[in-house]
């Protein structure tokens, strides 16, 4: 009995964390099941990150003065950037779309880094986000493509400059690659912020262990600073490509 007893205290003391409970999805006002309509801790944090994005862009800027506040300074940093970024990779003719990527880029950015924060939840961790985001640059690109182009848009998949013999093996890859891209798209992204999430709870948990604690402290520290340059850069990326896929929508011709 008394060894009984023992082996069910040590049972008690070990360490037991789930590092995926982070990314459940919850129902903010009760209730178990998660329907189209329900409110939950993604609804939550995803409107937490537009009124983030508000603040910045419309409060921070709100009386803008020659010597900048902080706030006027991020957001004006912010937006030359994805503006240089739009001119540079699609050209001066995809300017147009400038208010779609950039809204896209705060978006994603602020969502990462806001799901840093302890108790906080990352909406661009899950799938469900991130193919949306993904889905609508992939139609956004299409629809362009063909209302600028007509059938010449098709000329994205033929590759011209190769040898006639292999054309139609190449025309197929293209297509299967165009079809591709709203799941790479997507996946890239919510892989990345799901992995370093992971590892930092996994961290969090071994730093409960008086043994270990102090490097589990070092650990997680590093872990967030190397996470909020993930965040960033995932952010970038996804919005380096749609331009990459604008240019293709604009300028479809191999």
């Amino acid at each position: 009995m008394a060894t009984e007893a023992a082996h069910g205290a040590e049972e008690g003391s070990s360490l037991v964390f789930h590092p995926m409970d982070q990314f459940i999805v919850k129902p903010l006002f009760g209730g178990t099941e998660v329907h189209w309509y329900t409110i939950t801790n993604v609804t939550l944090w995803m409107g937490i990150t537009v009124l983030a994005i508000l603040a910045l862009m419309v409060l921070a800027t709100s009386g803008a003065k020659r010597i900048p506040s902080r706030g006027q300074s991020i957001a004006e940093m912010a937006y030359g950037f994805v503006y240089k970024m739009i001119e540079d990779v699609t050209g001066k003719d995809a300017v147009k779309f400038f208010p779609y990527v950039f809204t896209l880029f705060m978006f994603i950015v602020f969502s990462n880094l806001l799901g840093l924060l302890p108790m906080s939840f990352t909406p661009t961790s899950h799938f469900a986000v991130t193919i949306v985001l993904a889905l609508v640059v992939f139609l956004t690109v299409t629809i362009v493509g063909f209302a600028l182009h007509g059938a010449q848009f098709l000329g994205l998949f033929w590759v011209s400059s190769a040898p006639a013999a292999v054309r139609p093996l190449l025309a197929l890859i293209e297509v299967i690659s165009y079809f591709v891209r709203p799941v790479s798209h997507s996946i890239r992204l919510a892989g990345n912020m799901m992995a370093g999430h992971a590892v930092i709870k996994v961290f969090a948990g071994f730093a409960a262990i008086a043994a270990v604690s102090p490097v589990a402290i070092i650990a997680i520290v590093g872990m967030y600073g190397l996470e909020i340059l993930v965040g960033f850069i995932q952010a970038y990326v996804f919005t380096i490509l749609t331009c990459v896929y604008l240019k293709d929508a604009l300028h479809p011709a191999h």
